[in-house]
């Protein structure tokens, strides 16, 4: 289990919150409230750090704006709800003026208005030193879909079919900073078969698989001639491990969906043009992950994604 794990664990221990206003708590992609007249409301937040998440130095402020804002929008694909609207709060380095601020802000409207998330409000603060760095800030609400709950990391179940969308690995080429949060692919997908557990793919293949066992209790199988490796993935060997196979497993920052659901559901599936669904593996009784290798032998597949701690 990575830190950041054990530590999300033991927040969630200490949580009191009560299960009947906070159907979702610590743990998954968002958390529920329940409101008034029976109706909730999902949200997350996502911290995104020049030098760690993007760097200035190599890319623009809309792309980086552009990354944050489609972060948290990933987070509703995760769960398959709707987005509805965000605020973001921004720590400014020195010399960040007017003219910046409209750069970011750009960044932030053009991916949001996409999916009808409009940025409603934030806060802007600035360091006292020279060597501050922008950070940048975004939570974000959303409603369930109105024709499937929100699809939880718990729910995968033995038998389960495992699939992703589209292809893994590679993304510091620059998927990183123009992905396409899976919002509509996330719909789609719940509107016709029943999922019963799902996230979206930040930290590699192998730690959020991982996330998904252990918080359902079981254990899976992926086959490594399944797993749909990225073009720049494949080729970028010489460039730095790791690659192909590796890379799809460990880069992280893909922003795919992985989601489990029966054979029976998996057959409803609909054909997604902007990201194919592919089938990796399966889920397992027990609590260990293994992977299939072309020669048909089945090694352990341990989480060595990123470890945000």
């Amino acid at each position: 289990m990575s830190k950041e794990d054990e530590i999300t664990n033991w927040f969630a221990s200490q949580s009191t919150a009560d299960a009947n206003i906070f159907p979702i708590g610590i743990g998954d992609d968002m958390a529920q409230v329940r409101g008034g007249d029976d109706g909730t409301v999902l949200i997350t937040t996502d911290m995104l750090l020049d030098g760690a998440h993007f760097d200035l130095a190599q890319c623009s402020l809309e792309q980086a704006a552009y990354k944050a804002m489609a972060a948290s929008l990933s987070d509703c694909a995760a769960m398959a709800t709707v987005p509805v609207c965000a605020v973001c709060a921004v720590g400014l380095p020195e010399g960040f003026g007017e003219g910046k601020l409209k750069e970011l802000h750009a960044g932030l409207v053009a991916v949001g208005r996409r999916y009808g998330c409009e940025l409603i409000g934030g806060d802007m603060t600035k360091w006292r030193h020279t060597d501050g760095r922008l950070a940048i800030n975004v939570t974000m609400l959303s409603k369930p879909s109105g024709y499937h709950p929100p699809v939880r990391r718990n729910g995968a179940k033995v038998g389960d079919c495992i699939c992703v969308t589209g292809t893994l690995g590679g993304s510091i080429a620059g998927k990183h900073l123009d992905f396409t949060p899976r919002v509509d692919e996330a719909l789609a997908i719940t509107r016709d078969a029943k999922v019963n557990a799902m996230m979206d793919i930040t930290d590699g293949l192998s730690t959020d698989l991982n996330r998904i066992c252990k918080q359902s209790g079981v254990g899976a199988v992926v086959f490594s001639d399944r797993i749909p490796v990225s073009d720049v993935a494949v080729n970028q060997r010489g460039h730095g491990p790791p690659y192909g196979l590796d890379a799809a497993l460990c880069d992280g920052e893909d922003f795919e969906l992985l989601f489990t659901l029966s054979p029976q559901e998996f057959e409803k599936l609909p054909r997604l043009k902007t990201a194919p669904i592919t089938k990796i593996g399966e889920i397992t009784g027990g609590g260990c992950m293994g992977i299939k290798l072309s020669n048909g032998q089945v090694e352990r597949l341990t989480p060595q994604g990123f470890d945000h701690l």
